[in-house]
């Protein structure tokens, strides 16, 4: 796999509950974390002292963020309002020459700023909310 425009990575928003993506409007910048809690089992009996961890056990977490110029669009009303309604809807992060991952994420930050000779721009942050799904493209 060769290097990939940081561009095609996107954030899209299930607007309807339908499973219809759109991709969040204005966005210049994206990211997408994973994390696996550890779960030490480490004892008296561990061999040499070292470290041992439960295997399988622990919580998975997914985070999201972006940020990019504010542009009024549906998408950037539904993402204000998911957040002031505390919804936890489908959102789905498209990896170029990776994948697809899909499920459910908490707007957990919405920032707006700008100024007196900048656009407006704004900053979100998700959480996972439940089982992530990856489809390979």
């Amino acid at each position: 796999m060769g290097a990939q425009n940081g561009k095609d990575l996107l954030i899209k928003v299930d607007l309807t509950g339908d499973k219809q993506f759109s991709t969040i409007a204005g966005l210049r910048a994206t990211r997408i974390s994973f994390n696996a809690e550890s779960v030490d089992v480490t004892s008296l009996e561990s061999q040499g002292g070292w470290r041992e961890l439960l295997a399988g056990a622990g919580v998975k977490t997914a985070s999201i963020s972006g940020s990019g110029v504010f542009r009024d669009a549906d998408t950037d009303e539904r993402a204000r309002q998911i957040f002031f309604d505390g919804e936890i809807p489908d959102f789905q992060v498209v990896i170029p020459d990776f994948g697809i991952v899909e499920g459910p994420f908490q707007v957990t930050a919405l920032e707006y700023a700008g100024s007196h000779n900048g656009e407006a721009t704004y900053e979100m942050a998700m959480a996972s909310a439940g089982v992530l799904s990856f489809t390979v493209l």
